[in-house]
């Protein structure tokens, strides 16, 4: 029993350790496509006053999720080929993702990227952009999407945590998982 128990143990230990550096073998190859989700922001749900332009009405991250924010940004500077462009969800803790993050490149919005709409048809003409825009990439360093869980979840059936890399590759189905980063 005891033997089962270390067994178990060392899977969730070093399966996620393993699985973040096959990502970063990834990501230092460059030409890779990067769904992250915002990093720690208190709150579940956005408050009833909820404006997309006025970040006094949103949830913000966290003084721990701006610190989250600021490693992802080191660790990818340290260990990932550059990153060349960076798309971001319309919400203030997206935008400050990614501009803590990846302070070298301006973070473009994308409205696609803006949490998943409860709407069928609005969802999915969000998930067509975000793939669509996956497909035409062409670029020789990463292309990083900054969004939400609802959308990851949408495009690609994994769960993604708070601050967490899931790198992908399009395919005629949708989108593979390739790879996954925890920073936390």
């Amino acid at each position: 029993m005891r033997r089962a128990f270390f067994a178990l143990l060392s899977l969730l230990v070093f399966v996620p350790a393993e699985a973040t550096e096959a990502g970063w073998a990834l990501l230092r190859e460059g030409e890779q496509v990067v769904l992250l989700r915002h990093a720690m922001a208190p709150g579940a749900a956005e408050p009833a006053r909820f404006k997309i332009e006025d970040c006094g009405t949103q949830r913000r991250l966290s003084d721990r999720g701006q610190q989250q924010a600021r490693k992802i940004g080191a660790l990818f500077l340290a260990r990932a080929a550059p990153t060349e462009r960076v798309l971001s969800s319309r919400y203030c803790r997206a935008l400050e993702t990614a501009r803590l993050a990846f302070s070298d490149n301006d973070p473009e919005p994308m409205e696609a990227l803006d949490l998943l709409s409860t709407d069928e048809k609005t969802a999915a003409a969000q998930n067509k952009a975000v793939i669509d825009e996956i497909r035409a990439y062409s670029g020789s360093g990463n292309l990083i999407l900054i969004t939400h869980q609802e959308n990851i979840k949408a495009l690609t059936g994994a769960s993604a945590r708070e601050g967490e890399a899931i790198v992908v590759r399009p395919t005629e189905q949708g989108l593979d998982v390739i790879g996954r980063i925890i920073f936390n």
